[in-house]
């Protein structure tokens, strides 16, 4: 995937647009990630609003996506509008176009409307901004419109939540085509976090610790312990000790920090430690199964077949063969 597409068209949200820019239009090539050409494209080139009086000027018509591997919708500030369902037809063609030659499709925030009325969602999974989800799901009754997740992705079609997750998306997409290693670096350039499971919930109630002393440091330290040995076979019984906390009070708190389950965040981290040994590294297969804490490779093989979709062997083989990214949905609500 190196030649992206950002659609616009009015109204588009200037922040939506700006994170598709940022994850593929910076040149990061001097710090060993892929070189990407970037089309900003819109019908007719005219120029879009973008809110707080920005505007873009697109450097390519709509043909412009026809020679795109991944084409990239960004959010639309249509909330107040009651007929958020109607959208020009020639956008609406040229996705389907895009979709049919076997470009990926991937639609920020609302963004996901526009998919929905090019019939790209019809009977498939997807997300939005969990403010939106009862409204596209109503207004899109073909669509399997799941509230409780960050992003997800369904054959070649994904779908992101609100604004944070758009990052959570695009990163992923890197990470599918390029490894790990590329998607962490433009993370790092970023300031952001490398890594956050799709399946990880929207709407995390008291995310943020009211004081120091709070228990999100306590967790933070835990999940540190735990990410620098991996190959230790945790339970809940020993990170709640290592929380200071029982077992239920703990399992509590994690969910309400993270969103997850301590131990399906565990077995996502032993997964994202697997795929960076497999796409860099030399190592058996069942040295990584012992190496990320799955002890053997069949079990290996079934916890990274549901997150990534396919074997590890068939992962590794995908990117030393250089067949460019593994086929599979990713980390998507099936992982969760």
């Amino acid at each position: 995937m190196r030649r992206v597409g950002i659609l616009l068209f009015d109204p588009v949200r200037v922040f939506e647009y700006a994170v598709a820019f940022e994850i593929w239009g910076i040149d990061r090539t001097d710090r060993g990630v892929p070189a990407f050409e970037v089309r900003v494209c819109g019908p007719r080139r005219t120029c879009v609003e973008l809110g707080a009086g920005i505007v873009c000027v697109p450097d390519h018509d709509l043909d412009g996506l026809d020679a795109c591997d991944l084409v990239v919708v960004p959010g639309n500030e249509h909330r107040s509008e009651p007929r958020r369902d109607v959208f020009p037809e020639d956008v609406l063609e040229a996705l389907r176009s895009a979709h049919r030659r076997g470009a990926t499709i991937a639609s920020l925030c609302s963004g996901a409307f526009v998919l929905a009325a090019a019939g790209l969602l019809d009977g498939r999974r997807a997300t939005a901004h969990w403010l939106d989800t009862e409204d596209l799901a109503g207004r899109y009754p073909e669509v399997m419109v799941d509230a409780n997740v960050l992003f997800v992705g369904d054959g070649s079609v994904w779908t992101s939540a609100g604004s944070a997750a758009g990052i959570d998306l695009c990163l992923h997409l890197v990470r599918l085509d390029h490894g790990a290693a590329a998607a962490t670096e433009i993370a790092r350039t970023m300031v952001t976090a490398p890594f956050r499971s799709g399946g990880q919930a929207q709407f995390i109630s008291n995310p943020v610790p009211a004081s120091p002393t709070e228990r999100g440091d306590t967790l933070g330290r835990v999940r540190g312990r735990v990410l620098d040995d991996l190959c230790h076979p945790w339970t809940v019984a020993e990170l709640a000790a290592l929380a200071g906390m029982s077992e239920r009070s703990f399992a509590r708190h994690f969910v309400r920090g993270t969103g997850t389950s301590p131990l399906r965040w565990l077995s996502t981290q032993r997964v994202l430690a697997a795929q960076r040994l497999l796409e860099i590294g030399d190592l058996s297969i069942a040295a990584i199964a012992r190496h990320c804490g799955f002890g053997s490779p069949l079990t290996l093989r079934q916890h990274f077949t549901r997150h990534v979709g396919v074997a590890p062997r068939d992962y590794r083989a995908a990117f030393r063969g250089g067949r460019g990214r593994p086929t599979g949905d990713g980390f998507n609500a099936a992982s969760r």
